[in-house]
């Protein structure tokens, strides 16, 4: 049988009194990508934060290539891959500066100069990464994750800030990665990327688990849920929802925004 790359078990993690994550379990087999999906604050970051090594569980126990990433980080580095929502270069750092890098870093660095071509970025690489767009910058903070080869990447909303040709390209890219065994863990508040990547889902809300399985499942789990709530009563029709529309039907829903105070 397989090790599994990930394995978080019974998960339980507090900022002070503020419960972050509750009780979550959950694998990452080698060629398989999981998307952790949930509102703002349903503790997603946390949860990935402790599966990097960035914080310790306040109880539970998270294997990453079995091994424990807060006591052995320097290992699991070495065979992880980050990319990051938001990341701080020092000013005035060049594109083909950062990916040298990072390149040195590892014994057996990936061709960041093929990686700058195949991303777009050939053009950038004497640009301080300051002046990059925010597409950009997301495509090289994609670069730098994949420079050390690694067997486990961990994605935070993949294609933020790209336009729709790119996004597209990206998932075609991570399909042909994880196809070659390599494990990947998502977060991603875009249902449509979570249809056209995941193999399985984890659900949270408020540092709750609600659901941990595959994509067809979570859609069982979804027709049970919103018929139970009575959001939505179940027909054939709705049988080709996307990922997106059950996903909004049984999600909690928030206030919104409202014109008073503005007018």
């Amino acid at each position: 049988m397989t090790q599994p790359i990930v394995q978080v078990d019974h998960l339980h993690l507090s900022y002070r009194k503020v419960k972050a994550v509750s009780d979550v379990s959950f694998s990452l087999e080698p060629g398989e990508i999981l998307a952790v999906i949930g509102a703002n604050g349903s503790g997603k970051t946390s949860t990935i934060e402790c599966v990097e090594g960035l914080k310790k569980p306040e109880s539970g126990a998270v294997r990453v290539f079995d091994l424990d990433p807060w006591q052995h980080r320097r290992e699991v580095y070495g065979k992880m891959g980050v990319q990051l929502q938001e990341t701080d270069y020092p000013m005035h750092l060049r594109v083909d500066e950062v990916c040298r890098l990072f390149a040195s870093f590892y014994e057996r660095p990936a061709d960041w100069s093929l990686l700058l071509s195949q991303l777009d970025l050939d053009s950038k690489r004497k640009r301080p990464i300051h002046k990059l767009s925010g597409g950009e910058k997301q495509r090289l903070s994609i670069l730098l994750a994949l420079i050390g080869r690694p067997k486990l990447i961990l994605l935070d909303e993949l294609t933020t800030g790209l336009d729709p040709e790119v996004r597209q390209s990206m998932w075609s890219a991570f399909g042909q990665i994880k196809n070659s065994g390599i494990a990947i863990l998502m977060i991603s508040h875009y249902l449509d990327e979570v249809e056209a990547l995941a193999d399985r889902i984890l659900y949270l809300e408020k540092g709750e688990q609600t659901f941990f399985g595959t994509q067809p499942q979570f859609r069982e789990y979804a027709k049970k849920r919103i018929s139970k709530d009575g959001t939505l009563p179940w027909n054939p029709q709705n049988e080709n929802l996307s990922l997106e529309a059950l996903y909004l039907q049984m999600a909690p829903k928030s206030e919104g925004l409202t014109m008073e105070g503005i007018l």
